[in-house]
């Protein structure tokens, strides 16, 4: 039998590559073993990307007002809250299943049995204000010259937006749109707030994104719906730490209920 030795040179050449290789996924990479998970505190924390927070503070200020319970509502790129969370995070939120799936990666005090759907919306369209184009839908977007930016993890970074845009254009296994559309797109942004600047200042004609965003700009940004046959669908979703605040529990009741519910709806949210 023979052995196969690699040389030495080699071997510093492979070693050199996979240590400079990026993580597969950003959320694993911000894992510390070294933190432990604490978050009964009196206040209810949650975390996660923003988009869904603007809502979610309409009802957390709903629930305050109602119960005297203190409720913080922590979003953004997760690079800048992930030390926090695996601290005092009461309740993660994921602005879609498989981000979800990857915070669990770091999250490890949650899990996947405590995931709970709980709102959903769809793709949309979001156009200059004023829609100077006349975008009426999809189709429109694969014409020449039109500017799109859409939203994509690219592989290191944990976003709802991952893939949408080719299930939106690819849903009918037309090729030739789905060529046509991505030779119009001017910008992969990692995550929605990348996005939403990439389109103001890319002077972009069109954005794929979640309702939320044109409905809390207006100033900015006009939405087009998605016909039926390219709209797609993800939820926002909530896991509990088994050792959060009892109050926690309180809350979420109170985001599921008809009266959050009314609040989420006018972002989007819809059951």
């Amino acid at each position: 039998m023979k052995t196969r030795i690699t040389p030495p040179a080699l071997s510093f050449v492979i070693g050199a590559i996979l240590l400079a290789a990026p993580p597969a996924l950003a959320s694993t990479a911000l894992y510390d073993p070294s933190i432990q998970h604490h978050p009964k505190d009196g206040v209810v924390k949650l975390y996660g990307a923003g988009g869904p927070h603007t809502a979610f503070k309409k009802v957390a200020d709903a629930f305050t007002a109602k119960t005297g319970i203190a409720v913080d509502i922590i979003a953004g790129p997760e690079t800048k809250w992930s030390a926090d969370a695996q601290q005092d995070a009461d309740i993660l939120w994921g602005t879609s299943e498989q981000s979800m799936t990857a915070f669990l990666e770091t999250y490890k005090t949650f899990s996947s049995e405590t995931v709970e759907p709980i709102y959903t919306r769809p793709s949309v369209i979001a156009v200059k204000k004023g829609n100077p184009k006349g975008i009426t839908g999809i189709g429109d977007l694969t014409r020449p010259g039109m500017r799109i930016v859409v939203t994509e993890g690219a592989g290191v970074y944990n976003t709802s937006g991952t893939g949408v845009w080719e299930d939106v254009i690819g849903r009918t296994g037309d090729l030739h749109a789905v060529r046509a559309f991505r030779q119009n797109i001017v910008a992969f942004a990692k995550g929605s707030g990348a996005s939403y600047k990439a389109f103001r200042e890319q002077d972009a004609d069109a954005w794929i994104t979640w309702p939320n965003w044109p409905l809390t700009h207006t100033d900015v940004a006009d939405m087009i719906e998605i016909d039926p046959d390219h709209r797609i669908w993800r939820d926002v979703n909530m896991a509990l730490s088994p050792d959060a605040d009892s109050e926690a529990t309180r809350f979420l009741s109170f985001l599921k209920s008809e009266d959050g519910a009314e609040l989420m709806k006018t972002e989007g949210w819809i059951r």
